[in-house]
């Protein structure tokens, strides 16, 4: 139980950190994330992508949708970086 616990704080927060900089770094000129659904399709894709591999024992589906959040908030939190292009 502890285990899974920390193997789910370890996917919200990687996701986290991964995509923020990412975003920061690759996507800071692409219009399409500054649009209000940005956060909500990146999270969604990778819970998606990380539903697979929830058939190992110790990830669940608790792990994969902590990461979707996880990805969610770095795109949300990547795209407010100050200096980047205005929303349109």
């Amino acid at each position: 139980m502890i285990i899974g616990l920390l193997v789910g704080a370890a996917a919200l927060g990687g996701g986290f950190v991964f995509t923020r900089g990412f975003v920061r770094r690759r996507l800071r000129y692409v219009d399409a994330i500054q649009k209000p659904a940005a956060p909500w399709i990146a999270g969604a894709v990778a819970t998606a992508v990380a539903l697979p591999i929830t058939a190992l024992p110790v990830i669940t589906l608790g792990t994969a949708i902590a990461f979707g959040v996880g990805v969610a908030g770095g795109v949300a939190s990547g795209r407010k970086e100050p200096g980047l292009l205005p929303p349109s």
